[in-house]
This record gives structure tokens, sequence and C-alpha cells, in this order.
């Protein structure tokens, strides 16, 4: 199966039903990932649908839902998010997320042309899209500093960790995609390639450090932790 197997278009009134489907897997999938994942309710996704700010996929062969994401704005417009990816576990590993964030992004750059797009993720796999539509890794600091953004992580396990660092870095890489100023794809592309064995060290190593902050938060709790924190904080000169 291929991307080609699906319908991807943009979401309306017509899809609303599919909003607890959606939400139900972001919550499954964030539980078998042991990640980090903000969480959405069932009417916060039927409003994007009904704003024309997502796109939803499925199967062509017997109408099955497959995928969705949907856009965010942020500080009046000068930022969006294309958030929310989601694949249903039966259509994984058919190219479909690809073809859904090419999607999305199109929508975005459409109905918000001079916005900054912007994207966090904690996976190789995202970035690797990203960097094909022309996104760069980014440090915190580039994306919006809307407050409004940073309250929907309050519901991510990570978010101990994002308030303990001023909200300059967390389990997250950032990424985004600067209209007025950005590669072109290609180039941020063979730049992703290159780096790649850096990327996934360093979500190593960011993995390390929320296991030791876990166990640190634990045996402070219990009256110890001291040797938990200086494991921890030997790792902070690196990340």
């Amino acid at each position: 199966m291929t991307h080609h197997d699906f319908l991807i278009t943009t979401a309306n009134a017509t899809y609303v039903d599919f909003a607890q489907i959606i939400c139900d897997e972001y919550e499954s999938s964030a539980k078998a990932r042991g990640t980090g994942i903000a969480k959405r309710s069932p009417d916060y996704v039927k409003q994007k649908m009904l704003e024309g700010k997502a796109v939803i996929a499925f199967e062509k062969a017997t109408g099955i839902w497959a995928g969705f994401c949907y856009i965010e704005t942020w500080s009046h417009g000068e930022y969006v998010a294309n958030s929310g990816l989601i694949v249903s576990p039966a259509y994984r590993k058919a190219g479909l997320a690809k073809a859904i964030k090419h999607e999305i992004f199109k929508l975005s750059r459409r109905l918000y042309p001079d916005a900054k797009i912007f994207g966090l993720t904690t996976g190789l796999a995202v970035m690797k899209i990203n960097s094909e539509l022309g996104y760069e890794p980014v440090t915190y600091s580039e994306l919006t500093q809307d407050d409004a953004f940073w309250a929907g992580c309050k519901s991510c396990v990570n978010y101990d960790i994002l308030m303990s660092k001023d909200r300059k870095n967390c389990m997250c890489t950032a990424m985004l995609y600067d209209p007025k100023d950005h590669y072109q794809p290609e180039e941020t592309a063979a730049a992703f390639e290159e780096k790649k064995g850096i990327y996934e060290r360093f979500m190593r190593i960011k993995k390390r450090w929320r296991d030791l902050f876990d166990r640190d938060r634990k045996e402070a709790a219990g009256g110890g932790g001291v040797g938990s924190l200086r494991r921890m904080l030997s790792l902070r000169s690196l990340w």
C-alpha cells in the first residue's frame, strides 16, 4: 500500500463525526510511544474542521479513516503550526504521514502566505519530512512566544522539563519555515541527511535526560535525590 491508495482532502463539517476517533488515536499513540503529546478534545478537532484548517485522509477502497493534521495560528497570524499529525496504526509505513504533511503545508501556505510555519517534534521521521519541505532546525527563541501556545503543552508529560528550562528547550526539536528567508527544500533535505546521525545522538541524550529527571524527582519525593541530581547535571552540558 502506498500514499496513492488514500484520499487526502481539506476537512469540513462533513467529517466532524471522526473527531472522537482521532482524539482516541492521539491518546493511544502517545501511550504506546511513551512520549509527551498535548491532549486535544473532540470539540477542538471539530472546530478545526469547521474552519477549514485541517486535512483528513481515508483509504480509497474502504473509506476508513487513516490520518489527520490541523493548522494553528499564533501571534496574530505571524506564526502557523501544523499540529496533531496522526496516522492510524493500520496505515503506517505507507508514506501517508509524508503525504498529509505536504497537504497541510500547502494549505497553510495558501491560507497564511506570509506566516512563519513551525513545528515541534520528538521523531526523526517527522524531522525528515519537514526538511524536505524547507524547514530548518531552530532554537525555541525563534518560535512564537505567545503564552497561549506554550499553555497547550501543559498536558504533555514533559511540561515540567519545558518550564525548568524557561521554555528555551525541551524533549522536542523545533523546526521553522520562514517564507521570507529560507533555503530551498533540496538544500534543507540534504542538510538533514548529512546531520542525521547527530540528531539521533542528540535525541538519545534527551531521552536519557528525561529518565534522569524522572528518577531525580522520585528520589527527591522520597527524601533523597542527590546522586541522580548530580548525574542529571552532568548531562546538561551536552544539552
